[in-house]
């Protein structure tokens, strides 16, 4: 690839980077198991507030050359970094996510939320964020919303206010994904209402060279629903050969 910055020896690194109020908890199972075979950074999105910012951020502290995965409005980074430095980005994984702008019932929908964070209800808010009916019905619901309630109780209330913000504000993506010549990877929970089915398999027809999965028994975040069946997606994915471009 002209231009692009030499891979180091061995597995290009994979950049991983979690969705609204998220860290590295988000990615346990798929740190353990990936680390293994490869380098494995996480993001940390802060309280910056748009995607592009967020960007630019993640992109100050990335590898030279790298695979990308990312989850909700980590993959809105995702997408920003590949249309800022094609170069640098060897393959892009997607999850649960929308790449087109907010509509304004949705953002409007948000305010509320924004007040009651501010009032210290926050991880009430991350309920509503995402909610019950989001996710795959079964025993281990109780223990996933837990697991966020904590992430975002560690990141805490600026952060969330500033990560809504960006999500309101995000940028249309369709483009760069239509133009994207790398290997590419789709891949959404069955019971994910936020971020349905029918649009992931949109995305994977709009992207040249993206497989579509589905993980079943999940929802909007299949990491913590499902962790072995999307670490197996994500090994198969970085496993497919490189392109030239």
């Amino acid at each position: 690839m002209t231009g692009a910055p030499p891979l180091p020896p061995g597995p290009e690194p994979l950049l991983l980077i979690p969705g609204l109020m998220m860290d590295a908890r988000a990615f346990w199972h798929q740190i353990i198991t990936v680390s293994a075979g490869r380098p494995v950074q996480v993001a940390s999105l802060g309280a910056l507030t748009s995607v592009e910012d967020m960007a630019r951020a993640v992109l100050d502290h990335a590898p030279p050359r790298f695979a990308v995965a990312g989850h909700w409005l980590g993959a809105l980074v995702a997408m920003e970094i590949l249309k800022r430095a094609p170069d640098r980005v060897t393959r892009i994984a997607l999850m649960d996510m929308n790449p087109l702008p907010e509509n304004p019932q949705v953002a409007a929908a948000r305010e509320p939320r924004l007040v009651g964070a501010r009032a210290g209800r926050l991880a009430e808010m991350m309920l509503q964020e995402v909610p019950a009916s989001t996710l795959a019905p079964g025993e281990g619901l109780a223990e996933v919303q837990a697991i966020v309630q904590d992430m975002a109780d560690a990141m805490g209330v600026e952060a969330y206010l500033a990560q809504s913000r960006a999500l309101v504000r995000r940028p249309d993506h369709q483009r760069t994904l239509r133009t994207a010549r790398l290997p590419a990877l789709v891949l959404c929970g069955e019971h994910d209402t936020l971020c349905p089915v029918r649009r992931h398999e949109f995305l994977a027809e709009l992207m040249p060279h993206a497989r579509f999965e589905l993980i079943r028994n999940a929802g909007h975040l299949p990491m913590l629903e499902q962790p072995e069946a999307v670490t197996a997606a994500l090994l198969g994915w970085l496993s497919a050969p490189l392109l030239l471009r």
